[in-house]
């Protein structure tokens, strides 16, 4: 199968080596989160739809965008309360798509953190919003989580302190429980993990700094109380 889009996202081989496949759609996100200063995340995420060349125009040697739209948000921390939100429709179907950007500015004043999925869908599900958007919005939620780690890490490398797991306190660790509880089966309340952090146990040492690691012939412990 040969590839028809632009390489955001690598194919499958398996899927690579079917010629009875034709790609015809390509949905992507990313979501990239920035550091500013001491207390503000920025998150800039995108959605884009592309059809593959040729498909709309045999001419055409291209692929084909038809639907580009990007999100900025300014995340305060630690309160994760989102203080400044931009919407821009890149490409779009109908002239009347972008009208509705200014609306998405009512995410002001809300918490990212626990809740902010369902709060999307009310405020913009369906005809109250653009669907690219709010499925975007959905996907950026928890990038704004997973990257508390990397901030508060970034925080402890410039004050001198060094990088740290957030587990190597006692106020790391309840701000992860705190983030992460009943996110997933690995943090459900009930399960080995959370029961392990609360009776000041230390979680399992995430698989990818085992490997990287081991690549650098460091002992992967010692990711605990790096400092």
């Amino acid at each position: 199968m040969t590839p028809a889009f632009d390489e955001i996202t690598p194919h499958p081989e398996s899927l690579d080596a079917d010629d009875e496949l034709e790609l015809i759609h390509e949905r992507a996100y990313i979501v990239r989160a920035y550091r500013k200063g001491d207390d503000v995340l920025v998150l800039r995420g995108s959605v884009r739809d592309q059809k593959p060349p040729g498909l709309y125009l045999a001419e055409d040697p291209d692929p084909l965008t038809i639907h580009h739209m990007i999100v900025d948000l300014h995340v305060q921390v630690p309160s994760l309360e989102i203080v400044a939100a931009e919407v821009v429709f890149e490409v779009h179907p109908h002239t009347i798509c972008p009208t509705i950007a200014e609306n998405y500015r009512g995410l002001i004043g809300l918490s990212i953190a626990r809740g902010f999925i369902n709060r999307v869908r009310e405020m913009y599900g369906g005809p109250r919003g653009c669907s690219h958007t709010t499925a975007l919005l959905q996907a950026m939620a928890p990038v704004a989580i997973q990257s508390m780690w990397s901030f508060q890490m970034r925080q402890a490398q410039q004050s001198g302190a060094g990088a740290q797991s957030p587990f190597s306190s006692p106020e790391g660790r309840e701000r992860s429980l705190t983030m992460n509880l009943n996110t997933c089966h690995v943090w459900a309340e009930d399960g080995e993990q959370i029961r392990t952090i609360r009776e000041g146990g230390q979680p399992e040492v995430p698989v990818w700094i085992q490997q990287r690691f081991a690549q650098l012939g460091l002992d992967p412990e010692e990711w605990r109380n790096r400092g």
